[in-house]
């Protein structure tokens, strides 16, 4: 969901019972929207330079602090009824899925006629708030530099966005994706709050985003090691998402959360050993109830039935919707130009890009407003922008303290390094190209937020950078918070095409084109290795083909309108793998 898009959507959705997570990149925005919503609330505001020390944590502290405080305002106001036909309660009721039992009561207690102040009592015992969860992208954790000395590692900029979070009085979650950094996974461990007291509660719990199993077990494990537990392993589609997109090894969604399914157990048990050891060593707590693990999944889901079949096929706590939120202006923070170029987008302006500084394939929005800039600076031969945030400075191929390769001086850099180089003119020119089109996101993913909300945008600039995922194609239109729940929980269709692919097909798709791109880029520059990636990608996206013929046949109620539609696109995309397999073979 980017940087700015969801900075502020706890204070929009969290009183409905909706969990947000909020990114903790950028402290920048991060306190002008203290400053904002300081103003707005009126509650004292003293502003957090970047003179003070440990600015950055401090800044995340007070802002999630102040959002802890007036969600949890909101909510009780909500709670406090002054009326049986509260529409605010209303709302909230009403966006809860049908088999909801919290529905139910509520439903049954107003047929019943129940007496005003029972109706409140309800209110204040059954409802929940949403939880404010935050982001770590656990690569981008820069070290900082004070009169040109390197800073303690604990002032690195993960550690200090951990450290904001820590200290803070949520009572929440903190997602951690993009991978293992086990020194700041380590760091987790110097914080109370992340540790079970006796009844097995976790004042601010752990959740992973993983693509495969694999790497969920063993991230488990070294936190364990350290005494911490993991609550929830949040799946995503390697490819089938918004942001940043990890691409497994061709595993693909279906057989990944079967192989959770099949394997809980075993996750819980030898994680829970390792963690009750390690709580013993460090004369900690071992809790005496079970402490909990929910399996969640996220990527591409489009509507009720694929949300229902998830949740009940792989017995899933909960499943994740991101992209389509973007054209929900009640739940997240997008500027009027963006989100009307979001509603008008189709499948050929979403497209997996490698402009992100950090060298992994991003999700983008074709002529988004910052890769129009970035290309007028090309075009004037100015390429790369001012690093303002500097919060991707990262490649230290030029200098000790780290560029970012998004920015005018590293690429000036490498180009002037290019020049050097005796290439033929085709390879000069993919060798530039390369270079060039590095975009800087860590501005351009939080422009929007300060367009829509009239901040100033002098030292980053207008160019907004968004990042929705391929399933945005399918939504057209710009809901309201209760036409998005409608339409998850099946009480409305809010996509008014009829030719959305399945959310398992469409994955499918993507990873085929995925190997064919990476198999045209071997058949230029041969390397054995990259070779034997490919063979074992494909056996994989094969096996992923058989499964789901298979788990088709053996759930006949599910997807019964789609069934030859779905067996059809299966086998077009066997046969791409069969002439993509062959055009393997020759090259061993």
């Amino acid at each position: 969901m980017g940087i700015g898009f969801t900075i502020d959507s706890p204070l929009k959705v969290a009183q409905y019972g909706i969990d947000s997570v909020i990114s903790l990149v950028d402290d920048i925005l991060v306190e002008k929207m203290r400053k904002l919503y300081s103003e707005k609330f009126q509650v004292p505001y003293q502003e957090i330079s970047d003179k003070v020390d440990d600015f950055r944590a401090k800044r995340i502290t007070s802002y999630l602090n102040l959002l802890h405080g007036q969600t949890e305002h909101k909510f009780n106001q909500l709670k406090n009824i002054t009326s049986e036909k509260s529409s605010a309660l209303k709302d909230y009721i009403h966006m809860l899925p049908e088999y909801s039992n919290l529905k139910k009561d509520f439903l049954k207690l107003t047929e019943e006629g129940v007496d005003f102040n029972k109706l409140k009592e309800w209110a204040n015992k059954n409802l929940k708030m949403g939880s404010i969860d935050v982001n770590i992208m656990t690569k981008v954790d820069k070290e900082n530099y004070q009169n040109k000395e390197k800073l303690p590692t604990e002032y690195n900029d993960a550690h200090a966005a951990l450290r904001g979070f820590a200290e803070s009085k949520l009572a929440s979650s903190l997602v951690l994706s993009a991978g293992m950094n086990p020194r700041l996974y380590t760091y987790i461990s110097k914080f109370n709050d992340f540790f079970p007291d006796e009844n097995g509660f976790i004042k601010k719990k752990i959740i992973l985003k993983v693509s495969d199993y694999r790497s969920a077990f063993i991230q488990g494990k070294f936190l364990a090691k350290k005494g911490l537990w993991v609550s929830e392993y949040r799946i995503e589609s390697g490819l089938n998402c918004g942001g940043h997109a990890f691409a497994t090894d061709g595993f693909l969604l279906g057989p990944v959360l079967n192989e959770f399914k099949e394997n809980k157990e075993t996750l819980i048990e030898q994680t829970k050993q390792i963690l009750f050891d390690a709580l013993k060593e460090a004369d900690k707590i071992i809790p005496i109830k079970e402490l909990e693990l929910k399996i969640t999944a996220q990527g591409g889901v489009g509507n009720q039935e694929e949300h229902s079949f998830l949740l009940e096929e792989y017995n899933l706590d909960s499943i994740g919707w991101g992209s389509p939120f973007l054209l929900v202006p009640e739940a997240t923070s997008v500027d009027d130009k963006t989100i009307q170029k979001l509603a008008k987008a189709k499948e050929k302006d979403l497209y997996l890009s490698n402009t992100s500084p950090l060298g992994v394939p991003f999700n983008t929005l074709k002529g988004n407003t910052k890769d129009i800039q970035k290309q007028e600076l090309i075009d004037k031969n100015r390429p790369g922008t001012s690093c303002a945030n500097k919060f991707i400075q990262l490649n230290k191929e030029f200098k000790d303290t780290g560029l970012c390769t998004a920015s005018r001086e590293y690429q000036h850099l490498k180009l002037k390094e290019l020049d050097a180089l005796d290439l033929n003119a085709d390879d000069k020119k993919k060798a530039y190209n390369k270079i060039v089109e590095k975009s800087c996101i860590c501005v351009g993913l939080g422009t929007s937020t300060l367009l829509l909300n009239n901040l100033d945008t002098k030292k980053v600039g207008e160019g907004v950078s968004v990042c929705p995922g391929p399933n945005m194609a399918y939504f057209n239109k710009i809901m309201s918070l209760g036409g998005i729940t409608d339409h998850i929980y099946g009480r409305k269709n809010m996509v008014s095409r009829t030719d959305r692919p399945n959310v398992f097909v469409k994955e499918l798709s993507l990873y085929t084109s995925h190997l064919q791109e990476k198999l045209n880029d071997l058949k230029f520059s041969f390397d054995k290795k990259q070779l034997r990636y490919l063979v074992k990608f494909k056996n994989n996206l094969d096996k992923g083909i058989q499964y789901y013929n298979e788990i088709l046949i053996e759930r006949k109620e599910s997807f019964k309108n789609q069934k030859e539609a779905l067996y059809n696109a299966l086998q077009l995309e066997q046969n791409k793998l069969i002439v993509i397999g062959e055009e393997i073979n020759k090259l061993k």
